[in-house]
């Protein structure tokens, strides 16, 4: 019995036990960086149907396809029976790449477009101001929880 023990004490639990933690598993596979080019899954098709409109609407703003040989290790995951040969199609999702200077244009445009939309939003809302009884518009918001002990 005694035997037993030491034998067991001298085991050494770290050097069993994997040194991995668990992740979840992506959906998308993030595609290796390349200099100059951003990389974005553009939706090809919905539920089984192709969806053309999308995709010609995304090719017009400058994106176009990335070829599965610039990026060899997400071909492995790419759907075999895909319309778009030589690409890299997952889950009706096909990945494709645009110039980092159109990507910067793009997103600034959006955010001109979107501050306008706020500009015009707190002109309507002070036209109805009235100097006996002024509205407050303060542009912070916050988050409580709970109140601890």
């Amino acid at each position: 019995m005694v035997e037993n023990r030491l034998a067991r004490e001298l085991e050494n639990r770290d050097a069993t036990q994997r040194k991995m933690a668990w992740t979840p598993p992506q959906t998308l596979p993030e595609p290796e960086p390349r200099e100059g080019w951003g990389f974005r899954w553009i939706r090809v098709s919905i539920m089984g149907q192709a969806d053309p409109t999308n995709t010609s609407a995304k090719f017009r703003e400058g994106w176009e396809p990335e070829k599965a040989e610039d990026q060899p290790r997400l071909m492995m995951q790419s759907d075999p029976n895909s319309r778009f040969k030589g690409n890299i199609e997952i889950g009706g999702l096909m990945l494709c790449k645009a110039p980092i200077e159109l990507i910067r244009q793009r997103d600034e445009h959006y955010a001109k477009q979107a501050q306008a939309q706020v500009q015009s939003v707190d002109n309507s809302f002070m036209r109805l101001n009235d100097e006996r009884m002024p509205l407050f518009s303060e542009r912070r918001s916050s988050t409580s929880f709970g109140k601890g002990k």
